[in-house]
């Protein structure tokens, strides 16, 4: 049972944190026109997501492939979940899938990617 645990471990954050988007993205919304101030945050909120969600599939892939591996498998599935997500938004009542919110998305898992990248490959040469 304790092998199990250790093994699903690196796993459920990135699967809890896809559930709670999931979930997010379920609720429906309202149709107020909204401040501009309102309408950064929300997209800074969905930049932070997906950068942390990148962060979250590469630690988890690493425990089974190369880093490198792990950086583009998990960049890839990061951005199909993006996609899904908002083509699931045009299923909720009051929602709509943005293309725009897939970049930003996108733009939130290549930033964590990079900086992954950028601190990885530093510490390989000084190694």
């Amino acid at each position: 049972m304790r092998r199990l645990l250790r093994e699903a471990a690196p796993w459920l954050p990135p699967v809890a944190l896809m559930v709670l988007i999931f979930a997010l993205s379920s609720m429906p919304g309202d149709e107020e026109d909204h401040g501009l101030l309102y309408v950064l945050s929300r997209k800074l909120a969905h930049f932070g997501e997906y950068f942390l969600l990148l962060a979250l599939w590469w630690h988890a892939l690493t425990t089974r492939i190369s880093e490198r591996r792990a950086l583009a498998i998990g960049l890839a599935i990061v951005v199909l979940y993006a996609i899904t997500d908002e083509l699931h938004q045009t299923l909720v009542s009051g929602r709509a899938g943005r293309p725009l919110d897939v970049g930003i998305d996108t733009a939130g898992a290549l930033t964590a990617a990079l900086l992954i990248a950028r601190v990885r490959l530093r510490h390989e040469v000084r190694a």
